[in-house]
């Protein structure tokens, strides 16, 4: 069995800088860190690599530092990592993203399954890792807290909904997103991180994966974001003190004077 992560570098904070003429990331001097739903599908990978036998692979698409986040990855206990990194890909919204992120697996061939988190923490999007499986044309089970039953051909696994969860089977290869229900990550060995710093970690641009510049990155993007900004801080709230039949008089005749009633 071939398992491939898909798992994607993010900034370690919260003060975020954004460049206000493309509109994108500011990545230079920002520390950053494995997307932490990813951590979840790299321990899932792990786990069925060890219950099932077979490799597991993980890829990312990013910068030329994006290659830490796989070295990470490797220390875990994946057997093999893909970088696709070059400028072309700079800018892409989630469809370019998906799209890239399907050539490079079909490149890598024959799999039988792809996971993903559930979401990136930067982008809070969810589109990528169904967008990848739309691209490919196989089934998706997003939102997967378990991981019930899997073979050679199908996989039944436990989807989270609102209330409670479901069931779902699917033959393989299907592509899955994550949840942190559905496991709690390793901590990687110091043979582990030893063998991570050691490995070769191949570097796919556009012709290697088989793509015109011109289908990938911002230029092939459908959606681009048109401004990003703070929203304006509120005025201080109000409260109103008393019995409740009180208050809510005093509500209504503040909500009146605001003419929002």
């Amino acid at each position: 069995m071939h398992i491939i992560v898909c798992i994607k570098q993010v900034p370690d904070t919260t003060n975020v800088r954004i460049n206000p003429q493309t509109n994108t990331l500011i990545r230079e001097g920002v520390e950053c860190i494995v997307n932490p739903f990813d951590m979840y599908a790299i321990e899932e990978a792990i786990r069925l690599k060890e219950r099932q036998a077979g490799k597991t692979t993980v890829i990312t698409m990013g910068p030329p530092q994006a290659e830490a986040a796989l070295r990470e990855a490797l220390s875990l206990g994946v057997d093999e990592a893909v970088l696709i990194s070059n400028e072309v890909f700079a800018g892409s919204d989630t469809w370019a993203t998906s799209f890239t992120l399907a050539k490079a697996i079909e490149k890598i061939g024959d799999y039988d399954l792809i996971l993903c988190g559930k979401q990136a923490i930067d982008g809070d999007t969810a589109q990528v890792g169904p967008g990848i499986a739309v691209h490919l044309r196989i089934p998706q089970i997003t939102f997967v807290k378990k991981i019930e039953e899997i073979s050679d051909r199908s996989i039944r696994a436990e989807r989270m909904m609102e209330e409670g969860y479901q069931v779902v089977e699917s033959p393989l290869p299907v592509l899955l997103t994550v949840v942190k229900e559905i496991n709690e990550p390793r901590l990687p060995s110091l043979r582990g991180k030893m063998r991570a710093n050691k490995a070769t970690i191949p570097v796919w641009g556009p012709e290697e994966i088989g793509v015109d510049p011109e289908e990938v990155g911002l230029k092939a993007s459908p959606t681009y974001v048109a401004k990003i900004f703070a929203p304006d801080r509120k005025g201080v709230g109000k409260i109103f003190r008393g019995d409740p039949e009180e208050t809510v008089d005093q509500l209504l005749q503040e909500l009146r004077n605001k003419k929002l009633l």
